[in-house]
């Protein structure tokens, strides 16, 4: 039986979400849906001067992957707040394997919530997203 908001409990785990790797192409399209050019993220050369050895992902990608394992799980109208922390830059080539798991479950104003850790971790084990999302589990 799989695990639903309404019955979930502390320490159950949601299903991933996997994305990648990590290719130019990508990093082009998503620059030009978002309307983020930060050339950090699209030109190479600007990445080398600035000290880096190649452009790497948009923050934002990563985070709207890692708020997938939430939505997909709980669908978005029982999302109810997200928030991440970035800890490391997504390399070009890179996988990305983004995690929830239920931390809390308790009442807010009389409807049930659960609080999920998110992570979001790197096919080399660096971590590069953490975060958290409130769920109603009404």
């Amino acid at each position: 039986m799989s695990v639903t908001p309404q019955t979930a409990q502390v320490g159950d785990i949601l299903p991933t979400v996997t994305f990648g790797p990590i290719s130019r192409t990508t990093l082009a399209l998503y620059a030009g849906a978002s309307g983020d050019h930060n050339p950090i993220h699209i030109d190479t050369d600007f990445a080398k001067r600035a000290g880096l050895q190649d452009v790497f992902a948009h923050g934002m990608l990563s985070m709207a992957q890692l708020g997938r394992v939430a939505t997909d799980w709980a669908g978005m109208a029982r999302l109810c707040g997200l928030s991440s922390r970035f800890t490391a830059i997504t390399p070009v080539g890179a996988t990305v394997t983004c995690e929830g798991r239920v931390a809390e479950r308790f009442d807010k104003d009389g409807t049930p919530m659960l609080r999920i850790i998110l992570t979001a971790t790197i096919d080399d084990g660096t971590q590069t997203l953490r975060g958290e999302a409130l769920i109603s589990a009404a």
